[in-house]
């Protein structure tokens, strides 16, 4: 930073620190990271990774008894965001920003997260969609603090944070059957 100016370059803001090890990511952490290429897709691959995710999700709970959708959403978003750190952390030093655009598997675990206990139809898939992507964006208090967390931790938990925001309204929504009918 410059002196007398509390506002980092956006360079500071972006690229990790010039001592930072960097090394190529290994293959199954560009796959997890980028949700097997996604996180690639133009423009603005974090909803490419949000809306894949919730067709995804759409597919998977037409397969399983709604009783078991709850537990299944939340063990995934569990995975996601167990194996996405370590991803996330490979591929952000790999490309020596903090958080790489094409690092999408905090989307999905956020994504996943808005749809624990959520019934699935076309209103509460399009409402989290909408939701999350919002928080996601928006990133209220605490999340803009939890995407300053290092590396992968907080490429992941800020979107993870997302994601509960997201839960918690569609869950009132749902309370006062905003999206029933």
């Amino acid at each position: 930073m410059n002196a007398g100016n509390d506002i980092a370059p956006i360079d500071d803001v972006t690229k990790l620190p010039a001592n930072a090890h960097v090394s190529p990511a290994p293959l199954w952490a560009r796959l997890v990271a980028t949700f097997f290429g996604v996180g690639r897709l133009r423009p603005g691959p974090g909803t490419w990774g949000s809306a894949v995710t919730v067709v995804t999700w759409a597919v998977l709970a037409h397969f399983t008894s709604a009783a078991s959708q709850p537990a299944i959403a939340a063990v995934l978003a569990i995975i996601a965001v167990l194996i996405g750190i370590p991803a996330a952390t490979r591929v952000s030093r790999a490309s020596g920003l903090k958080d790489p655009q094409p690092v999408v598997v905090d989307e999905v675990a956020g994504q996943l997260i808005t749809f624990v206990g959520v019934a699935v139809s076309w209103k509460t898939l399009l409402a989290g969609f909408i939701l999350f992507r919002v928080f996601d964006i928006l990133k209220p208090p605490p999340v803009r603090q939890l995407e300053k967390l290092p590396e992968g931790t907080g490429i992941v938990l800020d979107d993870v944070g997302a994601g509960l925001y997201a839960l918690a309204l569609m869950h009132l929504a749902l309370h006062f059957r905003l999206l029933t009918g």
